[in-house]
């Protein structure tokens, strides 16, 4: 626990309705710049997250930066006495954050018209799919389809194979920052220029799709469709990543025009730096099969350490591929502070990356780690008023 205070969005109160990536990441944003987030948990085990990729003891190592700074609470929703334990702590919250399927907070009577009947100032951040609205809303609607019906499946891996997922749940996590957003907009809306709450609707595949830059307009204008390429940015030379002599990967981005004339020097090729034809990316694109062949011979004739200290010398942005053991060794994550170490109540070390953005004045923290199930029942439930006697019987009848 860090010394006592003020965190940019302290004073904000977060029920968070939901499980796994889109909604539990969202509601963690908010938690790590000071919200009090509320997590209501299944009595039954929890969110499934708990039980994902590598366990410690049995508890996900995921689990502990996901729901850092979050306050669990242990709730039956089936159950009429969880619905209105609910309503009672949305009529007194800022935000409310749901992913499930759209109907199910309805069918509980926790839906929108029902929550904000109750607190008009509510802000309710609704990630789904699809959306609330259209004939898919109620289909199930994981990260994976939202990254293959927004567009990003298809143009990620390589032209003569099969299209290719990136290595983390991403789509979940844009959807998560779009809420993010949506809910800090109303929020700023609601308290700077008199508005009332208001949901925001937030679709995996909608989120995705707002990632894909000028793949809409190049269509809609020349029947244009972006196809896979590999690990080349399209339309965009060069940019692209290389094998060295010593069989390591780097990434060069030298597709501005400043940048490319100064690497076809550095690497001993004048002719094409001071060629007119290459001086704009429209010109270079058009001969893209003759400056790759340029640059991968080159980087293929040196050792990985060499290639990134000639272009940094030459100011060309480059740099190897990392994987987490690159990371956890490196310099600069060492000198931004950007992983901490922290120790679970058996006084295992466990890492975790730490919170972004930086704000200057009132950056985040994590104050504690991700909670046990249902550790702060007593604490809340208190506070709502419920009595010692009132919360056994509520435990007793599988309430909480």
């Amino acid at each position: 626990m860090s010394e006592a205070r003020a965190f940019p969005l302290q004073g904000i109160r977060v029920i968070e309705l939901g499980t796994l990536i889109a909604g539990p990441f969202c509601a963690r944003l908010l938690a790590e710049f000071g919200a009090e987030v509320i997590k209501i948990e299944s009595p039954d085990g929890g969110d499934p997250l708990r039980k994902w990729r590598k366990l410690h003891k049995g508890t996900s190592l995921w689990w502990y930066a996901q729901a850092r700074n979050k306050k669990s609470v242990t709730l039956n929703l089936k159950m009429p006495e969880a619905q209105e334990i609910v309503r009672k702590l949305a009529a007194g919250a800022d935000i409310v954050v749901e992913n499930f399927r759209p109907g199910a907070m309805e069918k509980w009577g926790l839906g929108w018209e029902a929550l904000s009947a109750l607190n008009p100032r509510l802000i309710m951040v609704r990630l789904s799919g699809f959306g609330q609205t259209g004939p898919y809303r109620d289909r199930p609607g994981f990260g994976a389809i939202g990254e293959s019906m927004g567009g990003l499946r298809y143009v990620t891996g390589y032209p003569d194979r099969a299209p290719v997922r990136v290595g983390v749940s991403i789509g979940d996590s844009i959807a998560a920052l779009h809420g993010v957003i949506g809910a800090l907009t109303a929020l700023h809306h609601r308290n700077v220029n008199g508005g009332r709450g208001q949901f925001v609707d937030v679709a995996l595949y909608e989120a995705v799709f707002n990632m894909m830059e000028s793949v809409l307009p190049e269509y809609g204008m020349f029947g244009h469709v972006r196809e896979r390429s590999g690990a080349s940015l399209p339309g965009i030379v060069p940019s692209n990543t290389y094998v060295t002599r010593d069989g390591k990967y780097v990434v060069i981005g030298a597709n501005s025009d400043s940048i490319f004339k100064r690497m076809m020097n550095t690497i001993g090729r004048p002719d094409l730096a001071n060629d007119p034809a290459l001086a704009r990316n429209d010109g270079r694109v058009a001969r893209t099969g003759e400056i790759e062949k340029v640059i991968g011979d080159w980087v293929a004739a040196n050792d990985l350490e060499r290639v990134l200290d000639v272009l940094e010398r030459a100011e060309v942005p480059s740099g190897k591929i990392f994987d987490i053991a690159d990371i956890v060794r490196d310099p600069h994550y060492a000198a931004r502070n950007m992983i901490r170490e922290y120790r679970l109540k058996d006084g295992t070390a466990v890492m975790l990356p730490e919170i972004v953005p930086k704000l200057s004045a009132t950056p985040g923290e994590t104050r504690w780690i991700g909670p046990e199930l249902g550790e702060h029942n007593a604490e809340v439930l208190a506070a709502l008023g419920y009595s010692e006697a009132e919360q056994k019987a509520l435990k007793d009848r599988g309430v909480i």
